[in-house]
């Protein structure tokens, strides 16, 4: 009997048991890594959507301090919009520059961002005359950005709330 177990290990062979025991083990370090990678890889959609806000803000901010500093033809700035942009894709095509002739545009975004939770360009916006919990946007300028994912963060706050 152990000169038939000898001769299948020489063969290479390996027994039932062996195999379904590397399976079974397989199977729980596979289990054990999925969840962590799909908590990796939400944590890195949200980095990017801060990423993404704050770039944003940081526009409609430049593009405010601009119109304050009387930077930006009044010619381009809305009767109404308290000195912020009328809409995101403004942001994008610039505006011009105050007393100059050349016709240089300020610009202040190279493209209006993809939205990592929801994978398209929308954003949803509130205009300096919304309440700030508002979730429809009124019209009139692009005072905030947000995010229009329902999802939940992994700290447990809401994605619109950032």
């Amino acid at each position: 009997m152990r000169r038939r177990w000898r001769d299948a290990r020489a063969a290479g062979g390996f027994s039932f048991v062996e195999v379904l025991v590397v399976s079974v083990v397989l199977m729980i370090l596979a289990s054990a890594a999925l969840p962590l990678a799909r908590v990796s890889m939400q944590r890195q959609r949200e980095a990017e959507l801060r990423r993404v806000l704050r770039e944003m803000r940081t526009a409609i901010d430049k593009y405010k301090d601009a119109v304050d500093l009387g930077q930006i033809a009044s010619t381009d700035v809305r009767a109404g919009s308290e000195g912020y942009p009328a809409t995101l894709e403004i942001l994008v095509e610039g505006v011009s520059a105050a007393n100059d002739a050349s016709g240089r545009k300020l610009r202040f975004l190279r493209r209006v961002p993809i939205d990592p939770m929801t994978g398209e360009a929308e954003w949803g916006m509130r205009s300096y005359q919304d309440k700030p919990d508002a979730t429809s946007w009124g019209g009139q300028n692009v005072y905030d950005v947000y995010t229009k994912s329902d999802g939940v963060a992994l700290d447990g706050t809401n994605y619109r709330d950032w």
